[in-house]
């Protein structure tokens, strides 16, 4: 037992003392490993299908990302509430919070992934109708949302898993995780696509299997875990308070994904009105700067667990240098690969079209966000340390006017104006939006730490 303990103990991190950049470094680099690996994998899941089943089936596929992650992101949201509240026991060395958290967030999992699976399942034709599917490409898009969500139980239990061994400073175990079940999942894929010929069937069925294996592996990793983040599936239980404040922070940072998905299907309609080859181009640069989000995205999750670990254990001098030092690390992340895509890219575009126009427009795009994409690293960090601290409804609204509501009043008024009707000004909406709500989110920040600050002090 005390050979497992220390085994276990050799993942977890304490993030309330010693050097803090440097853990936040070690914190950070399995997360962005994690995200390029998946990017890496679905990807992959999309090359098979359009090498080896045909354009129908890369259509089917690629038509129902938009509608997964509307309908998931509002659960994924709740992940980073019982991320918040697990960290904040174990900074405070609270172990049966910990322990409450940890089963209240875990049946949580389960009940979440069994709504969104009978929701999926039930539904999945007729939301593929709303979404104007075309008809060529509807049964097979119904196929594969279907299997797709029978896997959505094992999908939350990553997910929320996953958030519960970062709050203790574990991202290398859910790496390894996620590693093990790509390799599953791209195999499998050759196997049922290319081999027993199953379509767009084969790569739900083996997506399917894979995040059950992931899933699995998470649960063997907490239960075998001891002391408060130790999961015992017969003590699966809702802990009331546990519950209220998982869901004041987790469902407004998931109901914000739900909002900057649906923003995101009005913009990309102001893209398509350019025609194929800009709509393709905008496609391809933004599949290429998905890889530089998700590696300023893992300092976003460091930032929301190093505060969350330092607000619970009271480190309230901590807080400044943390969201300091995620800020430096977030810029000069998004600033070095931001301009790299931007220098390279002209050669990693032509991975996606060798067509010169398509290149040409997805060239612009990077110009006009990629080059400045640490702008919008500096905002999400902001978002992770406001969070931290329990403040998950003002980022929310934040973040809904500033970015969603702004970015379509722009397309509604200055797009408008015949002489700036082009591209550049569509895209030209992201940096300012990041700027102006960067701005709003520092000042609240100080606000609220001088008003903390002060009510220490008081007391």
């Amino acid at each position: 037992m005390i050979a497992l303990r220390t085994k276990a103990k050799q993942y977890e991190m304490d993030m309330c003392s010693g050097p803090i950049l440097r853990k936040m470094l070690m914190f950070a680099l399995p997360l962005m490993l994690s995200s390029i690996l998946q990017l890496l994998f679905n990807a992959a899941d999309i090359v098979v299908v359009g090498k080896f089943a045909g354009d129908n089936s890369l259509a089917a596929v690629g038509s129902n990302t938009a509608l997964i992650n509307l309908l998931t992101n509002l659960f994924i949201g709740l992940s980073i509430g019982a991320n918040v509240v697990a960290a904040r026991s174990y900074g405070a060395k609270a172990w049966d919070d910990l322990r409450d958290t940890v089963h209240t967030s875990m049946l949580l999992s389960m009940i979440s992934g069994g709504l969104l699976m009978v929701l999926g399942v039930i539904g999945a034709r007729q939301m593929l109708i709303w979404m104007q599917t075309p008809e060529e490409v509807l049964p097979l898009a119904t196929t594969y949302l279907r299997i797709y969500f029978l896997g959505m139980a094992s999908t939350m239990i990553y997910n929320f898993g996953s958030a519960l061994l970062r709050a203790v400073g574990d991202t290398k175990r859910p790496l390894y995780f996620l590693l093990c079940a790509g390799v599953i999942n791209v195999v499998l894929n050759l196997i049922f696509v290319v081999g027993f010929h199953l379509d767009v069937m084969g790569v739900a069925i083996a997506t399917v299997i894979s995040e059950t294996v992931s899933a699995l592996l998470v649960l063997r990793c907490l239960m075998k875990e001891s002391g408060g983040i130790h999961l015992e599936l017969r003590a699966l239980h809702i802990h009331r308070k546990k519950m209220i404040q998982i869901l004041r922070i987790g469902l407004p940072a998931g109901f914000q994904g739900v909002v900057f998905a649906l923003s995101n299907v009005v913009i990309q309609s102001s893209v398509n009105i350019f025609g194929n080859i800009v709509v393709a181009g905008n496609s391809a640069a933004a599949n290429l700067e998905g890889f530089v989000y998700m590696a300023m995205n893992a300092f976003y999750q460091t930032t929301l667990s190093f505060v969350s670990q330092n607000y619970g254990a009271g480190e309230q001098k901590q807080i400044h240098r943390i969201v300091l030092l995620g800020e430096a690390c977030v810029i000069v992340t998004g600033t070095l690969l931001g301009n790299a895509v931007v220098f390279f890219g002209n050669e990693l575009l032509h991975i996606y079209s060798s067509n010169p126009e398509v290149i040409a427009a997805g060239i612009v795009r990077l110009h006009y966000i990629s080059m400045v994409y640490a702008l919008c690293g500096i905002m999400d960090v902001m978002v992770g340390a406001l969070r931290g601290i329990g403040y998950s409804v003002m980022p929310m609204i934040v973040s809904i006017v500033g970015v969603c509501v702004l970015r379509l009043v722009w397309l509604a008024t200055v797009f408008q104006i015949p002489a700036y009707h082009r591209i550049e000004t569509v895209y030209l909406s992201y940096p300012v939006t990041w700027i102006l709500t960067s701005l709003v989110y520092i000042v609240f920040f100080i606000w609220v730490r001088v008003r903390m600050c002060r009510k220490s002090a008081a007391a």
